[in-house]
């Protein structure tokens, strides 16, 4: 076992209890929740596995130094007495990304000139010459990162946002990023344990996370590359021994369904259904949400919803209406099942016609929304406590040993039906696609190095 050492894993607001699970699931230790970060330590095999493993984390930072400086001079010296010999050399090339939060150092592109200027005046004094920065796929990544006057400087091992899993070759507008997506799932408890939809699916990326999560997939073994590799310490034979090891993959035994009324959205979803490899598991089809019907049946399943915002006309009635036609959608298509929404439009949330049973506080881009879980009862909930109490009623007739409990329910008359039940069954006449019975690319073995796994081609012109 080697030493232990500090990390920070980064994510999303309101995700940091999840990223704390998941830390400890792989091994970490001493581990702290922070400000959309989480604290913890571990030796090589666990930064390996961190980067591997994380679904909710964005990157995660290896810290090097920390200081107390009271102006960008202070952070030039500072800086410059860091032993960078151990880190790089004259032919590595480097980035500075710096975040600030401070009212000393309001800057942050200047900081990151003086961390720059730090770097290089090393090496000139020492060397006669001077390592080169470079803004694109960089040797190293070096994080700067000030809160009022306490600077920490860190590498970062992950390099391109852990959001880019590497399975993605098609997407529509604003698609969610794959990183919120997993967390969206965790918390709603999800790990493959029913069927799954998302009748508005976009490109997939629920369905997509939802199979890997079910699967007990890495999300990051279809990267190419993690920043760690160029490192100076890089141990080849440890990371190729935790991203081959696949002990923990399980055995799903339901499916997941995905829908949208899209054309183009359902094609992007079946692309990145079939680079992901996971065909299999997931069926699209092009389909308006209220006109889904419960062809396999969803007592027990689970439906998880990122539907358009409508952030630009809060009070367009179209969004509203479809938020309307959501919550109809969800009562009487999706009966037995436990529905969570998520939308930055409150307005609109309140259109969906049901009461959430509870509300967690996310942030998507810039958005703040709510993700809102709602119980989706058997027929009505008058209609629910009816039964029971007719149930209640029956068993005193024949008992006659007690007395009716006073918290008992109890509902007068016979509820009438909805006209929804009453009308006829709906045809659909709509193009249905499938992922069924196409050519999947197998999910990349861990026999092979990640950047081995075959790439689905992009047609010129082709966005995203």
């Amino acid at each position: 076992m080697g030493a232990e050492f500090t990390m920070i894993a980064k994510t999303f607001k309101g995700l940091e209890e999840v990223l704390a699970g998941e830390i400890a699931a792989i091994g970490g230790n001493d581990i702290q929740t922070g400000r959309r970060a989480v604290t913890f330590t571990g030796d090589k095999s666990v930064l390996y596995r961190a980067n591997l493993w994380l679904r909710t984390a964005s990157r995660v930072l290896v810290p090097i130094a920390t200081f107390r400086a009271d102006d960008a001079d202070g952070v030039y010296a500072e800086v410059k007495k860091i032993d960078w010999e151990q880190y790089m050399d004259l032919t590595t090339t480097f980035s500075i990304d710096a975040t600030v939060y401070s009212e000393t150092f309001k800057h942050s592109r200047y900081v990151t000139y003086k961390v720059k200027d730090a770097i290089v005046d090393r090496f000139n004094e020492q060397y006669g010459k001077r390592p080169s920065v470079r803004v694109t796929e960089p040797d190293l990544y070096i994080n700067v990162h000030i809160a009022d006057r306490t600077v920490t400087i860190s590498l970062d091992s992950s390099g391109e946002s852990l959001h880019k899993r590497g399975w993605r070759v098609a997407q529509t507008d604003a698609p969610i990023n794959e990183a919120l997506a997993a967390g969206m799932l965790l918390l709603a408890g999800w790990n493959g344990q029913s069927d799954l939809y998302d009748p508005m699916c976009g490109s997939g990326t629920l369905l997509v996370e939802a199979a890997l999560i079910a699967l007990n997939i890495p999300p990051g073994i279809f990267r190419k590359h993690f920043a760690f590799e160029n490192w100076k310490d890089f141990n080849k034979d440890l990371f190729e021994a935790v991203s081959e090891d696949d002990s923990d993959e399980r055995e799903f035994t339901h499916h997941i369904y995905g829908s949208d009324a899209g054309y183009y959205a359902v094609q992007a979803a079946l692309k990145n259904v079939r680079a992901a490899g996971l065909g299999k598991y997931i069926d699209v089809r092009q389909i308006r949400i209220e006109e889904i019907k419960n062809e396999q049946g969803t007592p027990g399943a689970m439906v998880v919803i990122n539907p358009p915002y409508g952030e630009r006309l809060a009070q367009d009635k179209d969004v509203l209406r479809l938020y309307a036609e959501m919550g109809k959608a969800l009562k009487f298509q999706f009966t037995g099942a436990t529905a969570w929404v998520i939308s930055s439009n409150e307005e609109a949330l309140k259109c969906i016609g049901l009461k959430p049973s509870k509300k967690i506080h996310l942030m998507n881009g810039e958005l703040e929304c709510l993700y809102n879980c709602y119980e989706l009862f058997q027929g009505e909930r008058r209609v629910r406590l009816a039964a029971l109490a007719d149930a209640a009623e029956r068993h005193e007739t024949h008992s006659s040993l007690r007395s009716p409990h006073p918290n008992h329910p109890v509902v007068s008359g016979t509820p009438k039906s909805k006209k929804h039940y009453d009308r006829k069954p709906h045809t659909n006449k709509r193009v249905q696609l499938s992922s069924d019975g196409r050519k999947d690319r197998k999910v990349p073995s861990r026999t092979k190095r990640p950047q081995q796994a075959a790439r689905v081609p992009r047609r010129p012109g082709q966005r995203g």
